[in-house]
């Protein structure tokens, strides 16, 4: 789960991690009145910032400063409202329905930090980098050597000695060695509290009077630990989803969706990766993933099939199941009773196996309607491709 800027800053106080003085505005009228207070608590400037879910805000137009109340408020006006376009978003934007007013800092050096999951090594890592206000990829890609690397032992977690280690490397003063070993302690021990999936300070910066601040602030979360955060669940903007799949979420349905026209059902993961890219290497596009599990009933296949074809770019559905404790006959049930309630008209390929497959054919063959069966999945991905094109 994503959250927002102001939100991870939130959170990162509360565990002792400097950030600039600000507050979050869902009105005109309350950035303005945020602007006018921290000008009248002495800020020498404030940062109209975009609250959106995706990175390069300040490149597509969503973070300005302003040196006066008046400008301020017309930044404001401007980003308030506005459809953002970042290489995050896609051409289609994101529409900002809130903003962070922040007080400027007088920047000295732009530096990055992050914590996240090595998958290869099984251990968090803890990431440091003189190349701060740049994307992250883009400074591995080029300059590898430019980050470096802290490897946490879960057993020992992160050490002071390590905070110093990277500290040294980001070539801080003396004077800001122990405040930044402070810094990024509370900076881990946030990530390890809150079941953080990815924390990223960027830029971390240092000012002229020799502070840390985390300027700006992304956290990611651990779906899977929300159970046990319900004050961090409560952050969730659904407003920053694709509505389809917050409507999957309900029904514990893994759904994304994607770009092509031929809508993917399946259950397993890995099986749902197979089916996209035999889709692809039969000539045609997936419009999702979707991941029903291995345990879906009835209503979870039928709620499936609705979200499926509310997506106005599908044009053919395939259905990929092999049957395990998701029987294919209660699959089948499930793909009847939806096409009947949705009174679909577009084609539907199945391709089925395993547990009572006999049966899940009978049940489509009895239905009336006039499915596409398939042998294979390559069979079943030539089929749902052709039959995708053949629709207008």
């Amino acid at each position: 789960m994503k959250i927002h800027e102001y939100q991870a800053k939130e959170i990162l106080a509360r565990y002792g991690v400097a950030v600039p003085r600000g507050e979050v505005a869902n009105t005109l009228e309350e950035a303005t009145a945020v602007a006018r207070k921290l000008f009248a608590e002495g800020a020498n400037g404030v940062v109209v910032k975009a609250q959106i879910h995706a990175g390069g805000r300040g490149k597509g137009g969503g973070v300005k400063v302003a040196r006066t109340r008046e400008d301020a408020e017309l930044h404001a006006k401007n980003i308030l409202g506005m459809q953002l376009v970042t290489h995050q978003t896609g051409p289609q934007g994101q529409k900002v329905q809130r903003l962070l007013i922040e007080e400027t800092a007088a920047i000295d050096r732009e530096l990055y930090l992050g914590i996240v999951l090595d998958r290869a090594l099984g251990k968090l890592v803890f990431m440091a980098s003189q190349a701060g206000g740049m994307e992250i990829e883009e400074v591995a890609a080029k300059t590898p050597d430019a980050i470096y690397k802290e490897t946490i032992d879960p057993a020992v977690g992160f050490g002071a000695w390590q905070a110093r280690k990277l500290a040294f490397a980001l070539g801080l003063k003396p004077t800001q060695i122990n405040q930044a070993v402070g810094f990024f302690q509370s900076l881990y021990k946030a990530f390890i509290e809150t079941d953080a999936s990815l924390v990223e300070i960027n830029p971390f910066i240092t000012t002229k009077d020799d502070k840390l601040f985390a300027l700006d602030a992304k956290i990611n979360f651990d779906d899977n630990a929300l159970f046990r955060h319900a004050e961090i669940k409560a952050l969730r903007d659904v407003a920053e989803e694709d509505p389809l799949e917050v409507e999957a979420s309900k029904y514990a349905l893994n759904y994304i969706k994607l770009d092509g026209n031929v809508g993917c059902m399946v259950n397993g993961a890995g099986l749902a990766m197979a089916t996209m890219d035999i889709i692809q290497y039969a000539g045609g596009m997936p419009a999702n993933f979707l991941d029903v599990g291995g345990g879906a009933n009835e209503e979870q296949v039928t709620h499936a099939f609705e979200i499926l074809l509310a997506d106005k770019n599908v044009k053919a559905v395939l259905i990929n199941i092999f049957g395990g404790i998701l029987r294919v006959d209660t699959l089948a049930n499930g793909v009847v009773s939806a096409a009947k309630k949705t009174n679909i008209q577009l084609p539907i390929v199945l391709r089925l196996e395993g547990t009572n497959v006999e049966q899940g054919r009978e049940i489509l063959k009895e239905s009336g309607l006039n499915f596409i069966v398939a042998e294979t999945m390559k069979d079943a991905a030539e089929k749902v491709v052709a039959a995708a094109k053949g629709v207008k």
